[in-house]
């Protein structure tokens, strides 16, 4: 039957659960929802604090010597398949020296692995040599003993080749490394070691390219806004600390004269010195350039520095001696010399030996914590410890050095020598007593001194040298350090090698160095030119020659130059190609994919991945190339072209005078005084008679084609390009200009 609508909805109600009911499964649901949040709330918290625990986690150092922290640093290894002793030597020699040395923390500032071909042209990543890395590593944590936590590695450019993005197949640092295991995911990552009233804040930096080009193009490091900002707040975080009680270490690969601007012109070490940082560790260099690369920072915009020091400390003598400053210590390789560093932190100050393990097993390390070695100190912090010893009076009182060594030791001693009035006279020989310690983590020795005795204007007059002895017979001395007690600091000299590559900021020269060469092009093509333009007189050798003025040799010079107007206008050409246009085409990453090209300001490229293009990767990089080319190629050849054009022109007039023509006879030029003005010394008939001149010209240019031909060479292995198709312009121009002005000049 059809129910009528208030009795279907008086059905419906007496049909409904009672409101009890509906009361208890709301409450279950909220709990269950409550749960659930709860879950993932937890879950946020820990992975929070797991990447925090990565990025800022603290280790509680225990037992003594509770004044003293120190590290290992090793760098630039290269594992490399066609080199298999390097990986065999560190897995042979580093676990027992770790294990001896029984560090805090193991530092490993990149280039972990070599991503080269045989021939050293072809640079790209190679998975073998990372799972070689990653197994060689694993029993090098177990035979030392270490904790695994403690070892901290990171990329250099050579783990960076061919790599488009972080996280990419290619990308086999976030696979292999000891970072990407223990889940250091991060550019910056910092550490803290704690001891007694101290803390020891160490940040590891990872400034390599965000898009991994292949080399040679991939040599600087290119910190981002993003990284400086990580760096800051990482440095910082510490901050809340009473004054003296945090010392700040950061570790990278690069250095800073091979560091890049970040977009906004910050560099690091802007924020280093903003921080009043102790150190920064970096690699990189190798042995190849000096055993010497090492460099203090104070604030200012130096392009270059001349020396280590770019003050000296007697400036800072009556000052506040409160300046901004930090020391920059790159270390050798392992690659090819076989260094580890140990970094030794005592009372707040630091000081290093890197050790040659090349050379044999060493028994016995020694290394000297007190007093510092005056070459390596900070001259703001010891200058204000000396002026208020009472904070601190127990820094001075002693002698103090760290020993390692494999057999128990029977004898430490320290000498002090004094060397004000040419030679060395010892004034000091001390024993040492080992401070002993229920639960030591190393062995410290100390022998107490009358240190207000060493104060003095010279930071080299007096030196220090400790001797071992263990129970084998076998003695163990450190070399002769200078240290200054009052906290002056000597200033070594770098040499012309070491300069080169720690005292020249190249990011930051290298548009200055293209602009000048640029410009001395310009000069010498445009200025025949316009001295025809706006110069009445006439410049020629005959000119030359009775009036031997700078300006007249300089105008004939250029103006034989300009006479060759093809080979002129080629130059010309070539010029603004190199300014205007690519220079070449190549592969960029390891997997190949789209080419890229490269211009004087980087590299321009689709990215495989992200699908836009990137404009000037690469920058200043490019400079290995631009540079070169630039004057070792092309402005040489010029000056060649230059000089077979006057050797032509005099050759010529030397011809005429032999043949007793007279130069109007020949050329019908006016006016006839020209040829009688030019006279040819016996000398001068010598060089022309053979033409010695022409010929020593040949030989550069062979040379040239030589310099050009390698360089060509190496573009076309380290970007898979031919000639023929990717740089024929940067590959032909310079040879056929020089042969074309080898024949004109042969015939005229």
């Amino acid at each position: 039957m059809h129910q009528k609508p208030h009795q279907r909805l008086y059905k419906n109600i007496n049909s409904s659960p009672p409101m009890g009911k509906i009361s208890q499964r709301r409450e279950k649901m909220a709990v269950f929802h409550l749960k659930i949040l709860v879950i993932f709330l937890l879950m946020a918290v820990v992975v929070f604090g797991q990447e925090n625990s990565n990025l800022n986690k603290v280790i509680q150092l225990n037992g003594g010597p509770d004044s003293v922290v120190w590290v290992v640093q090793l760098s630039d290894l290269h594992f490399s398949v066609h080199h298999p002793d390097r990986a065999l030597d560190f897995q042979f020699l580093v676990p027992s020296f770790l294990s001896i040395i029984n560090p805090s923390l193991v530092l490993i500032t990149g280039d972990l692995t070599d991503g080269k071909s045989k021939d050293h042209l072809t640079m790209k990543q190679n998975e073998q040599e990372w799972m070689e890395y990653r197994n060689v590593m694993e029993d090098v944590v177990k035979k030392s003993g270490l904790d695994k936590s403690i070892f901290y590695d990171l990329r250099g450019n050579h783990d960076n080749f061919g790599v488009p993005s972080v996280g990419g197949t290619f990308d086999f640092f976030s696979n292999y490394s000891l970072n990407a295991q223990a889940g250091r995911q991060g550019k910056v990552n910092s550490i803290t070691l704690q001891t007694g009233i101290r803390k020891h804040l160490f940040v590891g930096i990872d400034s390599t390219m965000a898009v991994g080009l292949r080399g040679p193009t991939n040599l600087m490091g290119h910190p981002t806004e993003a990284l400086l900002d990580d760096l800051d707040s990482e440095l910082s975080i510490w901050d809340d600390e009473p004054k003296n009680t945090v010392i700040k270490i950061t570790f990278g690969h690069f250095p800073l004269s091979f560091s890049a601007a970040s977009e906004s012109g910050r560099t690091l070490k802007d924020v280093f010195l903003k921080h009043s940082l102790s150190a920064y560790l970096c690699g990189h260099l190798h042995t190849t350039f000096g055993k010497n690369l090492k460099r203090l920072h104070r604030a200012g915009n130096d392009l270059m520095q001349l020396n280590m020091q770019p003050t000296s400390s007697k400036d800072f003598r009556n000052g506040s001696s409160q300046i901004q400053e930090f020391w920059e210590w790159e270390m050798g390789d392992w690659r090819k010399s076989r260094i580890m560093r140990i970094l030794a932190i005592d009372r707040g100050h630091a000081s290093f030996i890197d050790i040659n393990l090349k050379l044999g097993t060493e028994e016995t390390i020694i290394l000297p914590t007190f007093p510092l070695d005056s070459r390596f100190i900070l001259t703001s912090p010891h200058l204000t410890e000396f002026k208020d010893q009472s904070k601190d009076p127990s820094h001075y009182m002693t002698i103090r050095a760290l020993v390692f060594s494999s057999s128990p030791i029977t004898s430490v001693v320290a000498r002090v020598y004094d060397t004000q009035f040419g030679n060395s006279v010892q004034v000091v020989e001390e024993s040492m007593t080992k401070i002993n310690d229920s639960s030591s983590r190393g062995t410290l020795y100390a022998a107490p001194w009358n240190f207000k005795a060493f104060e003095d204007p010279s930071p080299e007059r007096y030196w220090l040298q400790i001797e071992a002895i263990d129970i084998r017979g076998r003695s163990t001395l450190t070399e002769l350090r200078p240290f200054s007690i009052n906290g002056l600091s000597s200033s070594p000299s770098w040499t012309w090698l070491e300069f080169k590559v720690m005292g020249c900021q190249w990011a930051a020269l290298y548009y200055p160095i293209l602009c000048f060469s640029l410009g001395c092009f310009l000069i010498v093509l445009l200025l025949p030119v316009a001295l025809r333009v706006f110069s009445k007189k006439q410049y020629t050798l005959q000119n030359f020659s009775s009036d031997k003025s700078f300006m007249n040799g300089v105008g004939w010079i250029f103006t034989e130059l300009y006479k060759l107007r093809s080979v002129w206008f080629g130059f010309l050409g070539y010029l603004l190609y190199l300014v205007l246009f690519p220079w070449f085409s190549g592969q960029l990453f390891t997997d190949g994919g789209e080419r890229g090209y490269m211009t004087y300001r980087g590299w321009v490229l689709k990215h495989p991945k992200m699908g836009q293009k990137l404009e000037y990767l690469g920058f200043p990089d490019v400079l290995v190339i631009v540079i070169p080319h630039l004057v070792f190629v092309v402005f040489p050849s010029l000056l060649v072209v230059v000089g077979l054009a006057t050797e032509s022109e005099m050759y010529r007039l030397h011809l005429l005078a032999l043949s007793g023509k007279k130069e109007d006879d020949c050329l019908k030029e006016t006016p006839r005084s020209r040829h009688n003005n030019y006279r040819i010394t016996r000398s001068s008939k010598f060089l022309l008679n053979r033409r010695w001149i022409r010929k020593v010209l040949m030989v550069i240019c062979l040379v040239i084609f030589y310099k050009h031909f390698k360089s060509c060479k190496m573009l076309v292995k380290a970007y898979e390009m031919n000639p023929l198709l990717h740089f024929p312009v940067y590959t032909f121009s310079i040879p056929l200009l020089l042969a074309y002005a080898v024949y004109r000049t042969s015939r005229r």
